[in-house]
Formats: structure tokens, C-alpha cells, sequence
């Protein structure tokens, strides 16, 4: 396996040469000190993951030639989280967990409790295609502009189930026996919490399930993570390798 992996946002077919971009380049030649010859493996997030050889590399710029396929392509399941945006460091670490856990679709929500006004999209982004690259992944989930939970939950589809992870439930550890699989989001709340407004109406909406994360209230940050684990092993592909 080639040592070095790039996310490519290109056609994928053997005999094609493909770009690469300045950051790219300068990874491979700058960081890396690769040069014409050496091998390299690329994947765009829908045509699985393909063996490359660089063809030409500057600083700047140049182009990889494609070789074979080497990997399948593997979608996540249809998850999504949705979490109110933390501090920088944390937040971005959100978005590389999600990425590299298996979230198809990350979406900062703005709440009433929470302390980011915005966000860089692009540099999220950027995150979520650097966990796909180093994890071994061949889909990159996309990245939200930042809007505010009302407005999510006003034109949610009701079809797509929320599992909420609720501070308010910390107590012994639960389970997600008895709901069923398909379309899901995990949402994950603001340092603050949510307000009383806002935990009335997600306690009200029929789609919505609550669940506790064990006997501490966690951070943002860690509570991300255990609610993915937790659906992933009990509703996921790491239960049978489907959806």
C-alpha cells in the first residue's frame, strides 16, 4: 500500500492524469520529499481508492498518473451529527472524529447556549478530508455552513430519526436495543446546554429519542464521540459490516 494517501476531487480511471493542487504539491515534494516515480494512493469519495504514481511534482503544483483501482469504494451509513460548535481546537477535533467514525454529513447548529458566532467551513473541511485521508477512508463527509437549531428543526425530515444525547439522563449506561436502523442523526449540545425552550421542543418532537451517556456529564467533545461509538456498534457498520 502506498504510504501517502490524497483526496483528489477529480475523475478517477487508469491511464488518467490528474491534478494536483498547491498545498497537495508541496505536501508531496516540500514535506514528504517525493518526487516523479514515487508512489502515492488517491480517492475523490465516490470511486474508491486508486494506486498513482506522481508524474511531475514542483512546490507549486503538478499531476499524478492513475494506475488501479486498490480499494472498493465504502460509504458510511446514513448518519449525520449535528453539534453546537465549541472552542476551535475541539470543535475541529468534533469534525475529525465524526470523519474518521463513519458520519456522513457534519452540522454545526447555533443554540441558545452556544459560544461560537461562527465558523470556518472551508477549514472544517479541510479537517474532515485530512481524517479521511489518514484513516484509510474513501468518502469525506460534507461539512454545513453554521445555522441556528430552529431552523434546522423547522424543515427536518421527520423520516430521519434524532438520537439526542442528554446531559439531563447521565446515570447508568444504556443501550440502543429496540430502535431500529436507517436514517440518523446524533445531536450533540453546546457546553452550556440546551435552554429550557429548547429542550421543550426537542422533548416534544416525535422523532426525537433521548439517551444518557453514563453516569458523568461529558464534554461537547467527548460526548460526540461516545454517542458515534454507541450507534455505530449497535445500529452501524461496525455491527455487521451493513447498513
Amino acid at each position: 500500500m502506498a504510504r501517502i494517501r490524497l483526496f483528489i476531487d477529480h475523475p478517477l480511471a487508469a491511464g488518467q492524469p490528474v491534478p494536483l493542487n498547491g498545498p497537495q504539491a508541496h505536501y508531496l515534494s516540500g514535506v514528504m520529499r517525493l518526487g516523479p516515480g514515487d508512489p502515492v494512493e488517491v480517492f475523490n469519495g465516490r470511486e474508491g481508492a486508486w494506486s498513482a504514481r506522481i508524474a511531475d511534482v514542483t512546490r507549486r503544483g503538478g499531476a499524478l498518473d492513475v494506475l488501479a483501482p486498490s480499494t472498493p469504494q465504502r460509504d458510511p451509513p446514513d448518519l449525520w451529527l449535528v453539534f453546537a460548535p465549541i472552542k476551535k481546537a475541539r470543535t475541529d477535533f468534533i469534525v475529525e472524529k465524526a470523519a474518521e467514525m463513519g458520519a456522513a454529513r457534519i452540522l454545526p447548529v447555533q443554540t441558545n447556549h452556544t459560544n461560537a458566532e461562527r465558523i470556518r467551513r472551508d477549514r472544517l473541511q479541510a479537517h474532515a478530508v485530512e481524517a479521511a485521508e489518514q484513516c484509510n477512508g474513501t468518502f469525506v463527509p460534507a461539512v454545513d455552513d453554521l445555522m441556528p437549531l430552529s431552523r434546522l428543526l423547522d424543515g427536518w425530515d421527520g423520516t430521519r430519526r434524532i438520537l439526542w444525547a442528554d446531559e439531563a439522563m447521565a446515570g447508568p449506561a444504556q443501550t440502543l436495543a429496540g430502535l431500529r436502523r436507517g436514517p440518523w442523526a446524533i445531536l450533540i449540545g453546546p457546553e452550556g446546554g440546551f435552554s429550557d425552550a429548547e429542550r421543550a421542543r426537542l422533548s416534544a418532537l416525535p422523532f426525537v429519542s433521548r439517551i444518557g451517556l453514563g453516569p458523568r456529564i461529558l464534554r461537547a467533545d467527548t460526548a460526540a464521540v461516545a454517542a458515534l461509538a454507541l450507534w455505530q456498534a449497535a445500529l452501524g457498520d461496525w455491527r455487521d459490516g451493513s447498513v
